[in-house]
């Protein structure tokens, strides 16, 4: 009997999985789409900011948006109840916040002594605290529970609709766009700040530029993975790639290609398996590709760097014989 229950379990599973893989389903078709343009659009705009140096930068935007998320469901809900929880005051207040996050960051870096690094995470444990402190308030309030808003922290792909999906190919599209046309002056902002203000780039309205894609990108990935996830979605995918090539170039198609397939394989596999949140899949996803390129990555990879070494000692030995 036992092992008839294991047989129709297997059974069962076999055809969540065959059903995933071949998108039958029209809300798998959705979240397939729109996580995958996220992904795509993320790998790009993280690959400057690890150039960039900014790779807490991503945790701060996620972190900064929890005030302004509260806020955004509080005051509406004090002036007409049940208006809180739409998602574009949501969305809205998020931006905002992370916006305001993003510039404290760089006026303390530009006006103080402070590091970068410490000026990041001091800007991070502010905003976090205050968020933390006002979602106590939001859970305390009528509508608290019903608001909703812990999907945006840790994420609810299920719940993405072709509304959100075509929002997110948008966004992606003018993201990408703006990567694409800026690409010579976001490289030489990540690479020479100073010698690109000598030759008269404004370094300024780029670092504003790049900064607001990195808010613009983290906020759109709120429904699909959630704040304290989509950093993951920002960071893993250029970090990846960078095993592969020297390339900027390629680099950051690469990144793009990476993202785009952890969050493919995350929404597969989270469709083929229920009871796994798509979130924590496609981080773990893309966790694993970090770690095959970290192995095998043609340019800086383990196993490559050890067959070299490996080919040249040989070399040596011969010479010497």
């Amino acid at each position: 009997m036992s092992f008839d229950l294991v047989l129709a379990a297997a059974d069962s599973m076999w055809e969540l999985l065959l059903r995933a893989v071949t998108l039958r389903d029209y809300n798998t078709r959705v979240v397939l789409g729109g996580t995958t343009l996220l992904g795509i659009s993320s790998g790009l705009v993280g690959t400057f900011l690890v150039l960039r140096k900014r790779a807490l930068a991503a945790d701060v935007v996620s972190h900064s948006a929890l005030p302004g998320m509260a806020i955004a469901f509080l005051v509406p809900a004090r002036l007409s109840p049940g208006s809180g929880r739409s998602s574009s005051v949501l969305l809205f207040g998020a931006f905002v916040s992370s916006l305001l996050g993003m510039a404290l960051t760089m006026c303390i870096r530009r006006w103080t002594r402070i590091k970068d690094d410490a000026a990041l995470a001091i800007v991070l444990g502010l905003f976090f605290g205050l968020g933390m402190a006002l979602f106590t308030v939001v859970q305390r309030t009528a509508t608290g529970n019903a608001a909703g808003l812990q999907h945006f922290i840790f994420g609810k792909a299920a719940s993405i609709v072709a509304a959100d999906v075509w929002l997110i190919a948008e966004v992606s599209a003018v993201v990408t766009l703006l990567c694409c046309g800026l690409f010579k002056e976001f490289s030489l902002l990540c690479f020479d700040e100073e010698f690109a203000a000598a030759r008269g780039y404004r370094t300024v309205m780029l670092d504003w530029g790049l900064t607001l894609m990195a808010v613009t990108v983290t906020l759109i990935g709120l429904q699909s993975v959630g704040l304290l996830l989509v950093v993951a979605l920002l960071l893993i995918p250029p970090t990846a790639a960078r095993f592969w090539t020297h390339h900027l170039k390629s680099m950051a198609l690469v990144a793009a290609g990476i993202g785009g397939l952890s969050c493919g394989i995350g929404v597969l596999l989270s469709a083929a398996f229920p009871r796994l949140a798509a979130g924590a899949v496609i981080v773990l996803s893309g966790a694993v590709l970090f770690v095959l390129s970290l192995l095998f990555g043609r340019s800086r990879g383990l196993w490559p760097r050890w067959r070299s070494q490996r080919v040249f000692e040989q070399k040596i030995g011969r010479s010497d014989l």
